[in-house]
């Protein structure tokens, strides 16, 4: 389970009202001033939100609280929701060799080039990279939910789509490798 940690930026008494009910908080709670924010690692969090009252930061993963006052239980519940969504963004970002895989958007991205998938095509490289070496009819079993004994020629065909498409965008045509064993991603 990933580890959540509240970082409450100077705002000391939303710090103590929270410590007081952290035992029934799914997430640790810390406080910090400027100085103390300043040496931390946030990289070194597994999942983190920023809660203030000031509009000093320009990080994705920050709270604001103005529309005050609120009640506790809200403001827990909107903690939450903040984490949840936290952490649906990190999940969604996969690395696929050189390129990053956006789950929600559905693109692949090089740099500062970016490329529009498909559902099946998406579907297609995750499995692929999960189980390099990946026969047509796995392929077909786990992406498409054929049955093995079909004859059908869908998945060379959206392979080859994919290598062109990846091809004319990255000029990359060894993205996705087929052998004697199967296919695979470099």
């Amino acid at each position: 389970m990933i580890s959540k940690t509240l970082i409450i930026y100077e705002y000391q008494i939303l710090y103590k009202i929270l410590s007081e009910i952290n035992e029934y908080c799914d997430f640790k709670i810390l406080s910090v001033n400027k100085e103390k924010f300043q040496e931390l690692n946030l990289d070194s969090f597994d999942s983190y939100l920023i809660i203030s009252s000031k509009k000093s930061f320009n990080l994705s993963n920050v709270l604001i609280l103005e529309n005050l006052p609120i009640k506790l239980n809200k403001l827990i519940q909107i903690i939450n929701i903040n984490f949840l969504k936290t952490n649906f963004v990190k999940q969604s970002k996969v690395r696929v060799g050189n390129y990053r895989l956006d789950l929600n958007s559905r693109e692949i991205i090089l740099d500062n080039l970016s490329l529009s998938l498909t559902e099946k095509e998406t579907e297609m490289i995750i499995f692929i990279k999960s189980n390099n070496n990946v026969s047509i009819k796995e392929l077909q079993n786990n992406v498409w939910g054929y049955s093995s004994n079909l004859e059908t020629h869908t998945v060379e065909t959206h392979i080859h789509r994919l290598r062109k498409k990846m091809k004319e965008k990255f000029g990359d045509d060894i993205f996705i490798q087929n052998s004697q064993k199967g296919y695979k991603i470099t």
